[in-house]
């Protein structure tokens, strides 16, 4: 079976296994963020687009990250705290993940060999890289961190409208 976004489980704030078939269908847009990032006020502009778009079947999934200067080093629960009370985050927020290296995490092993970067690199260059996954589960594109949510809505609305 080829493999999507969809055929994938990732770890919840909670350490319990989240299957993403539950967003089978949706557009979803996959960001590694971080606390203590230049790019972490992307946070306002990440929440706005999932607010925008949310009712018409969009989510955002962001997995915390230490890898990049290590500034996510908080836990699971600090991570949830920082997000909710400093940027109003209600979109989910997964369990701390390695994005690169032996121990990166499935969803990003497949995500990287989907939609390599710039000059056909297969890892993750910082914080708030984001990938838009389409209704089939498959990437649509990858984005630079210093790429403004704001200024993917374009390809999201696209995305929605397009069918499956």
């Amino acid at each position: 079976m080829e493999k999507n976004l969809f055929s994938f489980e990732v770890k919840a704030k909670d350490g319990k296994a989240v299957p993403l078939s539950q967003h089978q269908g949706k557009v979803v847009l996959v960001v590694n963020v971080a606390s203590k990032c230049g790019f972490t006020p992307q946070y306002t502009g990440l929440e706005e687009i999932y607010k925008k778009f949310k009712d018409r079947g969009f989510v955002i999934l962001g997995f915390p990250s230490n890898q990049f200067g290590s500034q996510e080093p908080g836990t699971n629960d600090e991570i949830q705290e920082f997000c909710q009370l400093n940027f109003g985050v209600t979109f989910p927020v997964m369990a701390k993940i390695d994005v690169n290296g032996k121990a990166a995490d499935p969803v990003y092993q497949w995500l990287k060999s989907e939609a390599p970067g710039v000059l056909g690199t297969e890892f993750i260059k910082w914080n708030f890289t984001k990938f838009l996954i389409g209704k089939d589960g498959k990437v649509i594109k990858r984005y630079a961190p210093k790429d403004e949510p704001k200024d993917l809505e374009a390809d999201i609305e696209a995305a929605l409208g397009a069918i499956v």
